[in-house]
């Protein structure tokens, strides 16, 4: 039975500023770097031993994944691929989410931000997010995982909303108030089939 730690990067400065971020590197605050801290304090906890770890190509993540790494003082093999990138936002790319909806409206930006199908202007839907997202998973995470290596993932809201989509078997309804919050990991576990057998949310 391996082992599948999913974890969403720190809060980043874009975040502390409630706005759009998408494909734009902005760095961790510093309260993103302690979330991340707690978070491989809380692997730590667990006692879980990873083979591999994959990340997006954004520095947010990596940054999260090296202090994790740190935290859990494991040295192991990291792939770095933009499959794993955030939605991009398209023309929301820096905006303010507040005055985005004064703009547009709260009911039009939250469709944009939580619908699987409605993309932002110029931007990608969680649907276009899994259509990168799922093959990659499906071909090297999952591969991994069939064989037994436990797997550390550290990316973003929406790519990994897109695979908690996947694993947990929810339809478009349901992802809509599907939320992950920043720093705290999702561990599955997954038999040789690369079927779920549990699931487990940690706390701080």
């Amino acid at each position: 039975m391996a082992q599948l730690c999913l974890l969403r990067h720190g809060e980043s400065l874009w975040n502390k500023e409630n706005r759009f971020t998408g494909w734009v590197d902005v760095p961790l605050t510093d309260f993103g770097r302690e979330q991340a801290e707690k978070a491989g304090q809380s692997i730590k906890k667990e006692g879980m031993q990873f083979q591999v770890a994959y990340t997006s190509v954004l520095d947010r993540a990596i940054e999260t994944l090296e202090i994790v790494m740190n935290t859990i003082q494991q040295k192991i093999p990291v792939i770095k691929d933009s499959a794993l990138n955030e939605r991009m936002y398209g023309d929301l790319q820096g905006l303010n989410k507040e005055d985005t909806a004064k703009k547009y409206g709260s009911e039009q930006v939250h469709i944009w931000r939580r619908s699987y199908d409605t993309r932002p202007p110029n931007g990608e839907s969680l649907e276009d997010t899994q259509k990168r997202t799922i093959p990659f998973f499906m071909n090297c995470i999952m591969t991994d995982l069939k064989v037994g290596k436990n797997v550390l993932v550290v990316a973003h809201g929406n790519s990994l909303r897109s695979i908690v989509m996947y694993l947990d078997n929810l339809s478009k309804e349901q992802v809509l108030s599907l939320e992950l919050p920043t720093g705290l990991p999702i561990i599955y576990s997954i038999d040789s089939n690369g079927k779920v057998t549990s699931k487990k949310e940690l706390e701080y």
